[in-house]
């Protein structure tokens, strides 16, 4: 896309007022789609912006950003021979959907290893920084940092995923003013130069969130993953409205002061999720925009998907990487990288909002951070909906305070074994108990946290940590404290009522369920999204 120069200009995002012309919107559904049509004069749909340029030549951008930082010197002149450097990165959890390859981690760090190289030093480790996630398996680690590196540090042991229940691997920094605990990976916290090679997909990303969190442990994450602090963010994806950033700022100065130096890298991506052409490319388009083409591929799609069998359909979906585009890169300060950063994540994203409506619908598609190469179960179909397209705002939400979120997924009852036991049994046992996430933490937190069984799995085989769900509910603790009613489209009924939300079978029956909470003739928004928007209200 990038060397196309005959390429029009990107459009940006925009809202469209639906009347009669309008036609069928698409929904993502889990592993699948579905075409709804929205009530005319009432119904509004925010469109994502389409994919701004990559840069032309990334490797010269990643080799200047490296020499010309922002607030530091150059990464050259931090090199030394005998130091000790750890370059920690993003984990599996970003981008989504994986990249095609080169990622952008093996491109950035490719260039610092050729720096450090060159200045003698030979002492280095690379870090997946996971905090409680799921390890990365051999595979997802070499398509993360290429052939080239996995295949000179693997085998020594100088690539690997951060273990946050190590004993012997972790270390306390300090507390900051607000009395909260800061850890960090033994390695990290004591070498004399880590580089945190980082993705921003959205804005949440980045800053002192990837050493705070990324690097750190349960006793210095629950201080900011905790049901008073996602309660009280108003949006994760605006920083200076967010109590969970603000717990990541302070823990940063900490770090800052008794920590290792950082360098910080960041990038951006645009939103070319499906590509401009190829099998989903109608994906990127609006769909009074279709042409007979696309319409015949989306329909064949679809009625192809439908005759699959669920297990095949989730293979085909793991199996897309997404072209995705570099449009930015900075080095430097934390501080001064990030603002920079967070304003090039604006520049793709932010669509301009008037007003708030009674009803927010959106489609989910089958990924979330938390998923990738597994299953999206009833608590990941929570978590995407209620704390991550929810809060893709600035300002205020795009729906009235009590008012309706209308989501459409297939929301099984299925859960991956090896990646999410202690999903099963938060399921099985807390939900059925109790969805007050306030209770829950109060009642059932520690004693998954502690659990010997899931940290062993978490250390040894790829489970998330044993907190992981509650993680997952809390994050949609503001949601849950604004909405009046959370309705699912298309899923199991009975895993959509033991997550306390309410089932329809179809999208219509969905609005006129919506009407008993937000009254007749209620208006809607649609976030037509992924590709991703974050709506910029007014």
């Amino acid at each position: 896309m990038a060397s196309d120069s005959r390429r029009r200009a990107p459009r940006p995002g925009f809202v469209l007022d639906v009347d009669r012309s309008t036609p069928p919107v698409v929904f993502h559904h889990g592993e699948g789609f579905r075409l709804e049509k929205l009530p005319p004069g009432r119904s509004r749909i925010v469109y994502p912006a389409e994919p701004l340029e990559g840069l032309r030549d990334p490797d010269a951008a990643i080799r200047h950003a490296l020499e010309h930082p922002l607030d530091s010197e150059p990464l050259s002149a931090l090199m030394r021979p005998g130091m000790k450097l750890t370059i920690a990165f993003d984990d599996i959890s970003l981008p989504l959907p994986p990249m095609r390859r080169p990622d952008i981690r093996q491109r950035i760090i490719e260039a610092v290893l050729d720096t450090a190289a060159a200045a003698g030093v030979d002492d280095v480790h690379l870090i997946a920084a996971l905090a409680l996630h799921r390890r990365m398996t051999d595979d997802e680690l070499r398509h993360a940092v290429g052939d080239r590196v996995f295949d000179a540090f693997a085998p020594i042991g100088a690539l690997y995923n951060h273990d946050a229940e190590d004993p012997d691997g972790m270390v306390e920094l300090g507390r900051t003013h607000h009395d909260e605990l800061v850890t960090m990976n033994r390695r990290a916290a004591e070498s004399d130069l880590v580089v945190y090679v980082n993705i921003n997909l959205v804005a949440m990303d980045g800053g002192w969130k990837s050493t705070a969190t990324g690097l750190s442990g349960y006793s210095a994450l629950r201080h900011h993953h905790n049901v008073h602090t996602m309660t009280h963010s108003r949006s994760f994806m605006d920083r200076e409205n967010s109590e969970l950033h603000h717990s990541n700022w302070r823990q940063g100065e900490v770090i800052r002061r008794h920590g290792p130096r950082i360098f910080q890298i960041e990038t951006t991506v645009n939103n070319n999720t499906f590509g401009l052409d190829g099998p989903l490319a109608m994906l990127q388009k609006r769909e009074w925009e279709w042409t007979a083409r696309d319409r015949a591929a989306f329909l064949a799609m679809q009625a192809g998907l439908k005759a699959m069998p669920l297990a095949a359909r989730r293979r085909v979906f793991n199996s897309w990487q997404a072209p995705y585009e570099l449009t930015s890169v900075q080095a430097g300060d934390v501080d001064a990288v990030h603002e920079v950063t967070t304003a090039n994540v604006y520049r793709q994203h932010l669509v301009p909002v008037e007003g708030q409506t009674d009803i927010l619908t959106m489609g989910l598609p089958y990924i979330c951070p938390y998923n990738v190469n597994s299953v999206m179960n009833p608590i990941l179909v929570m978590c995407l909906g209620l704390g991550y397209f929810f809060n893709l705002y600035r300002g205020r939400p795009p729906v009235r305070e009590g008012g309706v979120l209308i989501m459409s997924h297939p929301t099984p009852w299925d859960f991956h074994p090896v990646h999410h036991p202690s999903y099963i049994d938060f399921f099985e046992q807390v939900l059925a108990d109790t969805t007050d996430p306030v209770e829950i933490e109060q009642r059932y937190e520690e004693s998954f946290a502690t659990d010997e069984w899931y940290i062993h799995l978490y250390r040894t085989s790829y489970a998330y940590h044993g907190v992981h769900p509650f993680y997952m509910w809390y994050w949609g603790s503001h949601a849950l404290g604004w909405l009046g009613r959370v309705i699912v489209v298309g899923g199991d009924p009975r895993a959509v009522r033991r997550l306390g939300f309410k089932p329809a079978s179809t999208f219509e029956d969905a609005l006129e369920m919506a009407t008993d909470v937000v009254g007749p003739q209620p208006t809607i928004t649609h976030l037509h999204n992924p590709p991703i928007l974050m709506a910029d209200v007014t």
